[in-house]
């Protein structure tokens, strides 16, 4: 893009103010500006007109789960379809570890925090070594593994993993890909400057990944290497057992689109979001949308009608995806902190919520399928998240839950 090209597009959106220190900038610093320009989708700005308004939902009914003692029951069954489906080459899995560990107290990509006592054991280690469990399952059938990154962190982790020899995993069964950014604005959907020649930005939201796929060519991967399966899971769950033959063969063997890991609630407010049916098709109902009723609502058996939190870790059908990926999926408004440079082109970092960040998320794109199977996993033994540095969801109660489960440390 040249500048002329730029300065008309930033004039359409009243963006002009983009190019305010174009003068001051290296050549190197002007290319990159006008790149980001280019590929800055400045549209989802006027959204920010839809902060705090409460985005209309259906009619919510309950979804049932295939419970742990069913799973139990079918395990031999499951796992021998599990198995022959990943030697086959038709799954594969998707790692969304395009965040940062600020909240850990850390500068660099989530994944490379230590979360190790007498040794270093990384959170990236965690995730490749549960992986190598399920190769061993599958009698040495390796899963191509493709890593979405950010723009913020993408070398910090290809360089870590490559100096760790990606913990024993083949190289050439895995691919990185950056995940698309959206602008992030002021209230009035003025986009902030994080510096003179760069627009502040954030990842697209956890439903981005596969359309960032598509962007960076990986279909055609997906196409020639025949998997029809994708396992999407996050970087900050230690614990979670990855595209596991047992959970792949009870979602192929359902005929379903997508399948949840899900784990049983443990109180009935407790703060996640829970699988359900939505005007008929699958949905995520979010904890503060459960009204008093449907907390109180039972199943036939008398246990709670909403009682399976998700843990994002979701297998999705690739060819049903493709189908809806040419539906537009609804862009969700939140309020965040954002750093900005002020008049005076000096950095400020905000100490309350300053803005609007703009993401799609997964619960849009299950709903836009027609079938989906909530799998209930032992939540000891596949959910130990890693949100902060101590309390709930933490460092620390990950450390616990991994010594529980025999993991050294």
């Amino acid at each position: 893009m040249d500048l002329q090209s730029a300065r008309e597009k930033l004039a359409k959106f009243g963006q002009e103010h983009v190019l305010k220190y174009y003068d001051e900038l290296t050549e190197a610093e002007q290319k990159d500006l006008l790149n980001q320009i280019d590929e800055t989708d400045f549209a989802v700005l006027e959204n920010c007109k839809n902060l705090g308004k409460s985005e209309g939902r259906g009619e919510f009914s309950p979804l049932a789960a295939m419970q742990v003692s069913e799973i139990k029951e079918r395990e031999e069954e499951f796992r021998k379809i599990g198995v022959e489906t990943i030697k086959a080459g038709k799954v594969a899995a998707v790692l969304l570890a395009g965040g940062m560990g600020t909240r850990l107290g850390s500068d660099n990509p989530k994944g490379m925090y230590d979360i190790g006592l007498t040794k270093p054991v990384y959170i990236f280690q965690r995730i490749i070594e549960n992986l190598q469990d399920t190769v061993k399952q599958a009698d040495g059938a390796y899963i191509h593994l493709f890593i979405m990154t950010s723009e913020k962190n993408n070398d910090a982790t290809v360089n870590f993993l490559k100096e760790h020899n990606y913990f024993g995993y083949p190289e050439d069964k895995i691919t990185f890909f950056k995940q698309d950014m959206a602008p992030a604005s002021d209230y009035d959907g003025k986009v902030y400057m994080e510096a003179k020649g760069r627009i502040s930005t954030s990842p697209n939201g956890n439903a981005g990944w596969y359309s960032s796929m598509l962007k960076a060519g990986l279909r055609d991967v997906l196409l020639k290497e025949g998997i029809e399966w994708i396992d999407i899971f996050a970087v900050d769950n230690v614990l979670q057992r990855i595209a596991d033959p047992c959970f792949v063969g009870a979602t192929v063997n359902a005929g379903v689109s997508c399948g949840a890991k899900v784990v049983r609630k443990n109180a009935p407010d407790e703060k996640v979001g829970v699988m359900c049916l939505e005007d008929g098709r699958p949905s995520i109902v979010e904890y503060y949308e459960l009204s008093q009723e449907m907390m109180d609502a039972k199943d036939e058996n008398g246990d709670p009608a909403y009682n399976y939190g998700v843990i994002l870790n979701y297998l999705f059908n690739e060819k049903a995806l493709f189908n809806i990926a040419k539906n537009t999926l609804p862009l969700h408004v939140v309020e965040k902190k954002i750093p900005y440079i002020d008049e005076n082109a000096n950095l400020i970092k905000p100490e309350t919520p300053n803005g609007c960040k703009f993401e799609q998320l997964v619960l849009d794109m299950i709903h836009e399928l027609d079938t989906c199977l909530p799998y209930e996993v032992v939540r000891e033994h596949e959910f130990a998240p890693i949100k902060n540095k101590t309390g709930v969801d933490s460092v620390e109660s990950a450390r616990e839950l991994c010594k529980l489960n025999g993991i050294e440390l």
